[in-house]
């Protein structure tokens, strides 16, 4: 892993940096429309935070080999897929700006996610710093649509994942559906304000499943 004192600060993109699964990681628009019984609706897809909710929050992490996934986290990705539900990654590396992280660090880090959970349909990444004034830091909506946008589906028919405050607001910005699932790092206040929490990411597929991003059941 290059040093952080040896990676040269650069001028970041000026939009997100979007990273495209296989074809298969991409299943037919008319999977994600599919329901579990009469009267249900999935939704279209569902975008995950990555550190902190998927695998653990490392922080600044270039290193793939300090990639460790949150508890029930595959399983969780494993039950929408097998629903033909698209999954993807919305991740804010503001290390980049920060030049502590290189694109190459982040792509090999997404690989390593990529391996252990099989490969997602589309990763949305924000390299921007917190001032840089960008549309696609969460909490701004622009990674959220990035990925609707690819992969076909209406933010109000998609449901973001998430750990933090940010994560839900960039879904609610982007007119989707959020979920909370606190850890440590969570502050109160933020698990007061999200309209839906849940205990592990198993219970967060639940409630997704349970009821479809437009408010049916």
């Amino acid at each position: 892993m290059t040093s952080p004192s040896t990676v040269r600060p650069r001028r970041p993109a000026t939009g997100p940096w979007l990273f495209y699964g296989p074809r298969g990681a991409r299943p037919h628009a008319a999977a994600s429309r599919r329901g579990t019984g009469a009267h249900a609706v999935l939704p279209q897809a569902v975008l995950f935070d990555r550190d902190g909710t998927l695998v653990a929050d490392v922080p600044y992490n270039g290193d793939p080999a300090r990639v460790t996934p949150m508890p029930s986290a595959p399983e969780a990705v494993a039950a929408l897929r097998s629903l033909g539900i698209p999954v993807g990654v919305v991740s804010n590396q503001s290390g980049v700006a920060r030049g502590v992280l290189t694109r190459r660090q982040v792509e090999s880090v997404r690989q390593r996610v990529d391996a252990l959970f099989g490969p997602f349909a589309v990763w949305a990444v924000c390299p921007h710093g917190p001032d840089d004034g960008c549309g696609c830091r969460k909490p701004a909506p622009g990674l959220v649509l990035a990925a609707c946008e690819r992969l076909g589906a209406t933010p109000e028919r998609t449901v973001v994942i998430g750990d933090i405050g940010s994560d839900i607001a960039a879904a609610r910005a982007a007119g989707a559906r959020g979920v909370l699932v606190p850890t440590p790092a969570t502050r109160p206040e933020e698990i007061t304000a999200a309209e839906e929490t849940a205990t592990d990411l198993i219970e967060a597929v639940r409630l997704v499943l349970a009821r479809s991003p437009g408010g049916r059941r």
